[in-house]
Parts: structure tokens; C-alpha cells; sequence
């Protein structure tokens, strides 16, 4: 691996970093205290091209590769973690139809979710299934040229927002399907708001499948498929929160110098106390071990590698070390830190959600260790 970056993802990075300053940080408290989605910064992300890095130019995307959308996401996560896990929850479903679609559902769908000309959401979890897949009751049943969907999903992001969803349903025989369902769809009703601690503003919303219809065309891969199918397009989703965990734990990072500098004890500013100086320097050095992880694993998917492991590995340390990340942010502000009005404490509350969603660390534990011992 080249550890240097070519001057186009130098120019895509600091591109990203002057629209995250002037355009999403600005927001980022508002967005964070109403809990309301921000559509119009989903639609200028969508219009920078910043939805289809990752794919080919023949199906909407720019064909900058992985690693060029993690620079990105990154630098736009500094400034809002919610605002970037919009960009990164809509690849999953990219993801998925790339690697699994025809050339008619990348035409229909992939395009238009990598130019930018609508967003795609997923839907998997249900109240009772956690992250087990046997355990999913959302049934999809053969009905004339198509399918009937009937059930609840939970967690469902982007669900005010999102044209198109990728759902996951237990299929007549064994297995599960996967599905592109238009949002639109008669019987396909987003319900009550998921008031999270963090990621507030993601639209997390609780979803009901009542009777949908969904087209023939619109299932993706073969029959039974669906299961294969989630876990090559989540590989992608827990790079993403890996990424956000970077991002997040840098910017408390650099509100904590800043912080160190200016705040003074005793005459002289906390920075240059030994115990403030421990913090910043265990921080830095957490950081850094978690932006490789992720490069590395973004490396390996431009060169066509199954990241499965590699991504449960990234997000497993790039979670921990956010919340150890934020928490020392925290110590370095002291009580400043706990006020509503002080973006460190913002960003303790998600740095702990990048611990939770798209598979807790214990999933992650799970997934690692099965890798090593089979």
C-alpha cells in the first residue's frame, strides 16, 4: 500500500473540508438540537457528486474509488456526524445493487443514487431480531408477476428523506430476499421518529410494510440471496461508521487543544499541565492507529478485496476508540464539557453511537473471532 495520497484525492479531501467548514459545521449544533433532517444539505452533497465516489462513471458515479469516499466522508463527519453518515448509510444501498444488480436495476436505481438525484435507505433490523437474521419476521410472499411484503422494520435511517429503501424479508422457502422498494409504494408507511441519543437529525424512523407490492425486477440477486447480499453491502456500512468514529474523535481532538490553550489555571494555561498534555497525546496516538485501519481497508476494497473482516476489524477500533476519544475531550473540558451548549458535548453523545449501530461490538467480536478460528 502507497501510504501517500495522488493529488486528485488531495484536491477531493480539501474540497470536502472547505464545504464541511462553510457549509455543514455552521448547522451542525441546529441540526443536532431539533432532530430534524437536513434535506438541503443531503441535496448539495448529492450535487457535489460526493453519493457515487466510489463507482463507475457508466452507472452516475465518479469512479474515484473507496478510498477517495472515505477522504471525504471523513472531512464532512468533522463537521456533523450526521450529516456524513447520510452520505455513508446511502451507499449501502449502492453497495447492494452494484454488486449484486442487473444491468437494468444499476441503470434504474444505482444512477440516479449515485448522481445524487435521490437518496436510498435500508431496512433490516426489527424489534426482536437484533442482529440475527433467522429471526426476522418480515415475510415476502410470490403474488402474480411480483412479491407482497408484509411486516415492521426499526432503525430504518434517512426514512423522511429516502426515494428508495433496500429491505430485507424471510422469503416463502428458506433464506431471505432482498428488495428495492419505492418509498412511494402503497403500504410502505414511515411511522414514529427513533429519538436517539446521537446521530439526532438521521430521520431514524420506525417503518410498517403493509401489503407492499414490489415488482419482479425489483428483487436483487437470485432467490434466497438476500443474506449474502447484506453482509458484502454492511461490510461497506461498518466502514463507514468506522470513518465516523475517526472523524468525530478528531474533532474533540482539536476542540481540546483549543480549549487547552485558551482555559487558564493557577495563571497559565491547562495545556501546559502534564496530566492535560497525557490526554492530548493519548488521543493523537488513538486517532491516528484508527485512520489507518480505515484507509488500509478502504485500500484493499479499490483493489477488489473482500472487506468483511478487514471492516468489522476498522469499526470495532474506531468505535472504542471514539468513545475513549470523546471521554478524555470530556476530562480535558471538565464541567464546560457537560454543557448543552459546548460542541464537545455533542459529540460524546455520538461517538457512542458509533459503537451501536450497524452491529454493536459484541457483533463485531462475534465476526472477528469466527474469521480467525475457522
Amino acid at each position: 500500500m502507497d501510504f501517500s495520497l495522488t493529488e486528485q484525492q488531495k484536491m477531493l479531501q480539501k474540497m470536502a473540508k472547505e464545504f464541511a467548514i462553510k457549509s455543514v459545521k455552521p448547522l451542525a449544533a441546529e441540526i443536532d438540537s431539533s432532530g430534524q433532517f437536513p434535506f438541503d444539505l443531503a441535496k448539495e452533497i448529492g450535487k457535489r457528486g460526493y453519493q457515487g465516489l466510489p463507482y463507475p462513471t457508466q452507472y452516475g458515479g465518479s469512479g474515484a474509488g473507496y478510498l477517495s469516499y472515505v477522504l471525504v466522508l471523513e472531512q464532512i463527519c468533522q463537521a456533523s456526524m450526521t450529516v456524513g453518515a447520510i452520505m455513508a448509510i446511502n451507499t449501502v444501498p449502492e453497495e447492494a445493487i452494484f454488486r449484486f444488480g442487473s444491468g437494468e436495476q444499476k441503470k434504474n436505481f444505482l444512477a440516479p443514487l449515485a448522481r445524487g438525484e435521490l437518496l436510498g435507505g435500508i431496512a433490516f433490523t426489527e424489534a426482536e431480531t437484533g442482529s440475527a437474521p433467522q429471526a426476522i419476521t418480515t415475510m415476502s410472499r410470490k403474488s402474480g408477476d411480483g412479491y407482497v411484503i408484509t411486516g415492521q422494520k426499526h432503525f430504518v435511517a434517512l426514512a423522511p428523506a429516502a426515494k428508495l429503501t433496500l429491505v430485507f424479508a424471510k422469503r416463502e422457502g428458506k433464506g431471505l430476499n432482498a428488495f428495492i422498494i419505492d418509498t412511494s409504494s402503497p403500504g410502505y408507511n414511515v411511522r414514529e421518529p427513533c429519538e436517539t441519543m446521537g446521530l439526532r437529525g438521521l430521520g431514524t424512523s420506525v417503518v410498517y410494510l403493509d401489503e407492499v407490492y414490489v415488482p419482479k425486477q425489483n428483487r436483487l440477486g437470485e432467490e434466497g440471496q438476500g443474506f449474502d447480499i447484506l453482509l458484502e453491502a454492511i461490510s461497506l456500512g461498518r466502514l463507514g461508521v468506522a470513518v465516523e468514529g475517526v472523524a468525530v474523535a478528531q474533532a474533540a481532538l482539536e476542540l481540546s487543544i483549543d480549549y487547552a490553550k485558551q482555559r487558564k489555571a493557577l495563571g497559565k494555561p491547562i495545556a501546559e499541565l502534564p496530566a492535560i498534555q497525557w490526554h492530548l497525546a493519548e488521543m493523537a496516538s488513538r486517532i491516528e492507529a484508527g485512520r489507518w485501519l480505515v484507509y488500509r481497508t478502504a485500500f484493499l476494497r479499490d483493489q477488489g478485496a473482500d472487506i468483511k473482516y478487514e471492516s468489522s476489524v476498522a469499526k470495532l477500533f474506531a468505535s472504542q476508540m471514539a468513545v475513549d476519544v470523546a471521554r478524555m475531550a470530556m476530562q480535558v473540558h471538565g464541567s464546560y464539557g457537560t454543557m448543552k451548549t459546548m460542541e464537545v458535548e455533542r459529540l460524546y453523545r455520538d461517538a457512542k453511537m458509533t459503537e451501536i449501530y450497524v452491529g454493536i461490538s459484541e457483533i463485531q467480536r462475534n465476526i472477528i473471532a469466527n474469521y480467525l478460528i475457522q
